[in-house]
């Protein structure tokens, strides 16, 4: 029998199905899986599910990011000017 791939949105919904009080062994024989592959998709997201908050934290990061950025431009913009100043002088 040749294995099947499964894409990450399936085993989500197949693992939501669980957590959302669909009996196990439900699932598992609707979509053709063994239990033991049900848990370990399970654990798998779990433990990844903290990653989904983590996008508003690098957001922010980016924020403090390109604001650092944009004042060192005009820092380095000013001390240019100053420079251009005091060699025409």
């Amino acid at each position: 029998m040749q294995r099947r791939r499964w894409d990450a949105e399936t085993k989500a919904a197949i693992v939501l199905e669980g957590l959302q009080g669909k009996p196990v062994s439900a699932i598992c024989s609707e979509h053709q899986i063994s239990q033991s592959l049900y848990y370990q998709w399970r654990e798998q997201f779990l433990t990844n599910a903290a990653k989904a908050f983590e996008r508003h934290q690098l957001t922010r990061q980016e924020g403090y990011l390109e604001q650092e950025n944009a004042r060192l431009k005009n820092l380095v913009a000013e001390l240019l000017l100053k420079l251009r100043k005091a060699t025409r002088s």
